[in-house]
């Protein structure tokens, strides 16, 4: 034996080696010896693709798959899709600079984006299995990654779902007319009737988000108890999340048809309906009006990765479970790319649409002003506090535009300098109503509807946006609650299979079926009755809690640590060449260093940015103040600042867990079963890899492949090399036959 095989490495090293040669070659279908690449110097017919194994169909069938590509496309661009386009990416658009904001997005998307998520499309379609299972495949000291993805999947979904119940709330109101936040209450004061003050403070929008959806009360620490609205709301998103994933892919598959493509037809409904109302032309101009000295500010640039990062539904898990029902030479550098301009082209039809609806609300909330204090000028006049001397003489009150306006303002103000400000005049000008920057339920619940009071036909208009945003979230509800349960399902899935024999695989299979049906509902049931928290009066508070500290840090880091178990634990070149073997071509060579250098630098940027953002501002919510109709900034209470910091540490605590357990082997690492076969017996398995192994042992070290399939990379615990591989020496209990490999050296990666 010459003195470089693995097998003395194996024998001077102190490796663990956990894979055995039934795993390996039972990813193989059986080999024809006269043509495979094991006799390549034989006569008789050429090698077939280096590392292109032909998958048996009793594999490739054994896992559900898409029905067509467009249905994949669909499901990924519903995932990566959703309320954050229309509501998170136009407020980062308007603060950072209009038009010049696109260019470091743009960037960002190129540098970190597109190649992130061509990597998870990549190790889910190859694996095929989810995000638990894919990194125990490529590194089991590493496979907290999967568990902590799967928990920020949890606590995403338990709050985003609560905004879909908010959605259909709004949906079912929308059913009147006037719309029920089109103008404030009347309260009955015996023979007087008064206008809620409330809502006369803020504006009929605000008072019915507030108080007659969220019933909120002042501060977090007061839980206000159910609001029962509410609660029925999110009962009814539940169901409906629940119906569309009940039977996985064959079920949600269908539902993206309708759920992806939906919200396009309405953004270009809302779209050319806004370019003919008035104002629209001048909101989309200050949207694309570029302010070029925002754009070098180091804050631009860090929001615009964050938004790029969570676009995309990066480190979720969705990702990876939905490639992972790919078959495994699907284009998924195509997709990548294609998913991703979409996504980015969604933002930006998206934002026209906001600030076109802006623009015209700007222009009807600036007429409103114009006229209150035309009135107020009126008044002076009449009272002589101001000589008619002031007025300009073109200036008629009848028909007063803000042109005009802004004139005899300007004459005032230089005039009555002294005493200007005791007459409580506003300058109303359109560029401040423009520069009201609103995001999230803010741009949603308020702005947007209030927006849509001012449209003819304003209660159709109102069910169409809210079914939009119903059928946004749902598309990313079904990625976040695949995400979860692929992974969990894959595993016991693969437990109970590996004990069936052949005949009772039909059996089991009805059986498997129910017990999936059961584990879903179990799940949205377990789900709901946490997001109970999210639906007390005080709900709308440990919302915005999860989503500042639930998902931005934790998933930040599990997308660095997949990157790098790829890119240098699992090897660049190595996973070039797999991609080669998969998809029938080399990717660019820009990927290797993209993956290698770039984009894991600007991810430990981004940790860095994000952690000195957290420790400079101080942790808080905005609170409602009702006597003052208005929010006001107040600091979390010592409870619930040790509940933001537990929702970081609970969703991290996985990724050392697993490595210390794994590290000290008190914990088996489950890469051994991802690799055994569905359907094939164990009598069966066990001649075809007798006939195998001796062929393979008949054959000198020097001359014969390594049995190892070419997509199968795992590295042992206690490996002193990214890219060296190690096969097992092991025997066939019941069958009394001992088989041992001699691999060839690995090429060293450099």
């Amino acid at each position: 034996m010459p003195k470089s095989s693995k097998v003395t490495q194996r024998e001077l090293s102190n490796e663990h080696v956990t894979e055995s040669v039934a795993d390996l070659l039972a990813l193989e279908a059986p080999m024809d010896y006269k043509s495979s690449q094991m006799s390549m110097n034989m006569a008789g017919g050429g090698p077939p693709p280096i590392g292109k194994p032909d998958i048996s169909p009793d594999l490739e069938d054994g896992r559900p798959a898409w029905n067509s590509k467009l249905q994949y496309i669909l499901a990924q661009v519903g995932f990566s899709v959703g309320l954050g386009n229309v509501w998170r990416f136009p407020y980062l658009c308007q603060k950072n600079g209009g038009g010049a904001y696109l260019v470091p997005y743009f960037i960002l998307l190129i540098l970190i984006g597109i190649p992130l998520f061509f990597l998870e499309l990549a190790v889910g379609q190859r694996i095929r299995r989810g995000s638990i299972g894919v990194w125990n495949y490529v590194y089991p000291r590493l496979g907290g990654i999967g568990v902590s993805s799967l928990m920020v999947c949890g606590f995403v979904g338990l709050y985003y779902n609560v905004i879909i119940g908010w959605s259909i709330f709004y949906f079912f109101q929308s059913f009147q007319y006037p719309l029920p936040w089109s103008e404030c209450p009347i309260r009955r004061n015996g023979s007087q009737a008064i206008v809620e003050p409330e809502c006369e403070k803020s504006s009929a929008t605000t008072y019915f988000w507030y108080r007659e959806t969220l019933n909120i009360t002042s501060t977090i620490a007061d839980s206000g108890g159910l609001n029962w609205r509410m609660t029925l709301s999110l009962l009814a998103a539940w169901i409906i999340v629940c119906l569309a994933v009940i039977r996985g892919i064959q079920s949600s598959g269908k539902v993206m048809y309708f759920s992806s493509l939906f919200p396009y037809v309405v953004l270009f409904c809302f779209l050319v309906r806004g370019m003919f109302l008035k104002g629209a032309v001048d909101g989309i101009a200050h949207m694309f009006t570029p302010k070029l000295e925002i754009m070098l500010e180091p804050q631009v640039w860090r929001e615009a990765a964050t938004q790029v990062f969570f676009a995309l539904g990066l480190g979720f898990g969705g990702v990876i479970a939905f490639s992972s029902y790919n078959k495994r030479d699907n284009n998924c550098h195509f997709d990548a790319v294609l998913v991703s301009v979409i996504n980015f082209v969604t933002s930006i039809l998206a934002t026209l649409v906001v600030f076109a609806v802006l623009g015209f609300k700007a222009n009807v909330m600036n007429e409103k002003c114009v006229v209150e204090n035309a009135e107020k000028i009126l008044g002076y006049l009449n009272s002589n506090v101001l000589s008619q001397d002031l007025i300009p003489p073109h200036v008629n009150f009848s028909h007063l535009t803000s042109s005009d306006y802004a004139e005899m303002y300007g004459v005032i103000k230089i005039v009555k300098e002294d005493s200007f400000a005791q007459l409580g005049l506003e300058p109303c000008l359109l560029e401040d109503e423009l520069n009201k920057a609103v995001q999230g339920t803010g741009l949603a619940f308020i702005a947007f509807t209030e927006a849509m009071t001012h449209f003819p036909a304003s209660p159709f208009w109102s069910v169409m946006f809210f079914f939009m945003l119903i059928n946004l979230g749902l598309g990313s509800m079904i990625g976040t609650m695949t995400g979860i349960t692929t992974p969990i399902l894959d595993t016991f899935k693969i437990r109970k299979e590996s004990e069936m024999s052949l005949l009772q695989y039909s059996y089991f299979s009805n059986v498997y079926y129910n017990i999936i049906m059961v584990m879903l509902v179990g799940c949205c049931i377990v789900a709901f009755l946490c997001g109970l928290l999210f639906v007390q009066r005080s709900g709308n508070y440990f919302v915005a809690m999860f989503d500042d500290y639930s998902a931005g840090l934790p998933l930040t880091i599990v997308v660095i640590l997949e990157n790098v178990s790829v890119a240098w634990i699992y090897g660049t070149k190595r996973f070039m060449q797999d991609l080669e073997d998969m998809l029938g071509f080399r990717p660019y060579s820009v990927y290797f260093y993209l993956w290698k250098y770039v984009s894991p630098v600007c991810l430990l940027i981004l940790i860095f940015a994000t952690v000195v953002e957290m420790a400079i501002s101080p942790p808080g919510y905005n609170a409602w103040v009702q006597d003052l109709a208005m929010e006001r900034f107040q600091s979390y209470p010592p409870w619930a600042l040790a509940m933001c910091f537990s929702l970081i540490i609970v969703a991290m605590l996985p990724l050392p867990l697993v490595f210390i357990a794994r590290h000290y082997n008190w914990l088996p690492d489950g890469s051994n079963k991802l690799s055994v076969s569905y359907r094939k017996s164990l009598a069966k398995e066990a001649s075809t890899l007798e006939d195998e192994t001796r062929f393979i042992l008949g054959k000198n070290p020097s001359e014969a492949p390594s049995p190892m399939p070419s997509h199968r990379a795992y590295l042992g615990p206690g490996s002193t090399s990214p890219v060296e591989l190690i096969t097992n020496s092991t025997s066939i209990s019941g069958y009394g036959s001992g088989y041992q490999t001699n691999p060839a050296p690995p090429k060293s990666e450099s």
